[in-house]
């Protein structure tokens, strides 16, 4: 249960709702237990079952003095102002007290409510930013169905089973305890008599509970499973029509979601078992109370409207007990939520900023790889997984460099180690001599500028996908960035021009439309230096020729670090880099190299001969 107690950490954003929610509570109980003790005088006086003393005894805080004391008083009042005011004046203390507990329990609830919704608040908020910090490496080796199961489904729970949970514990063991200690000060005995049944009650509690929470943990990862093949049907919708795959896809899902079902019955049917066999344990010792304490009453060791209070107590203490026993296994299976939640919220950001980290301004001399290995990290069996293998390359400022070579040869990932989507596993990347792990992460990210093959548009207009990024700016610069990149084109054509919405990842444009979006956000940008990653491979030849115009306009005066396959848009690079196998194993113009025997002329003679 220790992720449980990391989720009442948040507790701590809220002293005043905890104050307050716990002493109306307290109120609350002491009322609704005086609304019980009314009984006893109400049933002395219609039915006298108890002589009144002929004085009244010294003071004791016992039970025998109390009962002495009411009778007494009961008796004097009852003699001076008659029967029926005597049970009016009951019933409207009753009333009273009634009225009184209900407000207070109220004024609990009102006190808590904001606690409740915050603190779901504040988790949410915790996990997204930590998913936003990440490593990309953690997202690879996970499935994103799986992550947004947890941020909603797992939430969810915590939710319900934590928070909503919350309610009880301020209120269920104050009852439980303050009934309990009533009841033990009425008649110890009779209370002993419970307590016989109730370590099995405990035991069986228990399993139930260790039960729930294992089924718990395997419902939240089938579910996790389940979102994740939504997520991959959905993003792959046509490929999956292509190939008439709807019907296997179909099934694979009503397996899974089966399995999953499965689960959760197992769930919710030891979840409702734990109340009613708490409530039949609970009654067995009632039974034993009503038996026991009866024969007490007919022997006259226990006044019958002290009994009858006990009776009634005890059954009141049933309803709080139940609570208590809900909320034990809410919590288990909200444990399970927990844990997965608090996986991601544990994950090792691998990308570290130091302390007091200083501002990287500008970019004037050069980027250079100073022996760069990158390898991922080993499993507990495998061995590590080398990409790149030292790695040297200094790129000055202003020129275009490409890189070229077999896919899976390390050309991306070379790339995404400079903004720090990773960290090398040897060596040093400097930028005009700053180590990039050692500068703030953010203004190096400022100096650099993206735009890959699949570009990323979000469900927005059109001007604020282009100004994605940007904190200040112009319609004026919008525009300027969209004519730039040739985007102006089609954006005027539009009902809405710049406001209009583009959908789920630009899904309303083209790929041309999109490719040139992505480019004019980077124009918007102004970065000194710019990654171009395999730009244009998977546009047709019209589309390919207006977004290369439009890569030519940005890469005017920047530090150009381009990736293609189709060598023919990189002839007139600066410097070609071929990489092999995780290294370098050539370097030159394309003249220099075309001279050679070597791979890139292969790779150049094989797209010509195609």
């Amino acid at each position: 249960m220790k992720e449980i107690w990391r989720v009442f950490r948040y507790l701590r954003f809220y002293p005043w709702s905890i104050t307050l929610n716990i002493l109306f509570n307290m109120l609350a109980v002491l009322f609704n237990l005086f609304t019980f003790v009314m009984i006893v005088p109400f049933v002395e006086l219609l039915f006298g079952t108890s002589a009144p003393p002929p004085e009244l005894p010294p003071f004791a805080l016992s039970q025998d003095f109390l009962s002495l004391w009411m009778t007494f008083t009961l008796a004097r009042l009852k003699a001076r102002y008659g029967l029926w005011p005597c049970l009016m004046g009951i019933a409207a203390a009753y009333l009273a007290f009634s009225f009184l507990s209900n407000l207070c329990r109220y004024a609990a609830q009102y006190c808590i409510c904001p606690m409740r919704t915050g603190i779901a608040r504040r988790m949410r908020d915790d996990v997204y930013e930590k998913i936003t910090i990440l490593p990309v490496s953690y997202f690879n080796s996970r499935r994103r169905g799986d992550i947004l199961s947890r941020m909603s489904n797992d939430l969810a729970d915590i939710e319900w089973g934590v928070l909503t949970s919350i309610i009880s514990i301020g209120k269920d063991p104050l009852n439980v305890i303050v009934f309990a200690a009533v009841l033990v000060f009425i008649s110890p005995r009779l209370f002993l008599y419970f307590l016989v049944v109730l370590p099995v009650a405990v035991w069986l509690i228990g399993k139930i509970g260790k039960s729930l929470r294992r089924n718990s943990d395997k419902g939240q990862a089938r579910l996790g499973g389940l979102f994740a093949i939504l997520e991959e049907s959905l993003a792959g919708i046509r490929p999956l029509q292509s190939f008439g795959q709807e019907k296997a896809r179909a099934r694979f899902f009503a397996q899974a979601n089966n399995d999953y079902a499965n689960t959760m019955i197992r769930v919710a049917l030891r979840r409702e078992l734990s109340s009613p066999l708490s409530e039949v344990l609970i009654t067995l010792g009632l039974v034993f109370i009503l038996v026991l304490g009866g024969m007490a009453v007919i022997r006259g060791e226990i006044l019958s409207s002290v009994f009858i209070l006990f009776v009634i107590l005890f059954a009141r203490l049933i309803p709080p007990v139940q609570s208590v026993v809900r909320v034990y296994n809410n919590l288990q299976k909200a444990n399970a939520g927990a844990a997965r939640f608090f996986e991601i919220m544990d994950a090792d950001e691998t990308i570290c900023e130091q302390p007091d980290a200083p501002v990287l301004h500008g970019f004037a001399d050069k980027v250079e790889y100073r022996g760069v290995t990158f390898a991922y990290p080993a499993g507990e069996t495998d061995e590590p997984v080398y990409v790149l293998r030292h790695i040297d390359l200094q790129i000055p400022a202003g020129i275009t460099v490409a890189l070229v070579g077999p896919s899976g040869a390390g050309k991306t990932t070379l790339v995404d180690l400079l903004p720090r989507f990773y960290d090398c596993t040897e060596g040093q990347i400097l930028i005009d001599g700053h180590d990039v792990r050692e500068v703030n992460i953010n203004s190096l990210r400022s100096q650099v500028g993206l735009v890959s093959q699949n570009c990323i548009l979000f469900n927005d207009t059109v001007a604020n996908n282009i100004a994605f990024g940007q904190d200040t700016y112009s319609m004026d610069e919008v525009r300027e960035a969209a004519r730039v990149a040739h985007a102006d084109e089609f954006i005027d054509k539009m009902e809405q021009g710049y406001d209009t919405p583009i959908g789920d990842r630009g899904a309303n444009l083209s790929g041309g439309q999109r490719q040139r979006l992505s480019i004019a956000r980077a124009v918007l940008k102004n970065p000194p230096i710019l990654i171009l990653d395999e730009a244009t491979s998977a546009l047709d030849t019209e589309s390919e020729l207006a977004v290369q115009q439009a890569i030519e306009e940005l890469m005017k005066g920047r530090t150009s670090i381009v990736i293609a396959h189709r060598l023919s848009t990189i002839r007139h690079a600066d410097l070609i880099v071929v990489i092999d196998r995780g290294r370098i194993v050539e370097s030159g113009t394309h003249q220099t190299l075309m001279s050679q025997a070597g791979l890139y002329r292969r790779l150049v003679e094989m797209q010509s001969f195609r």
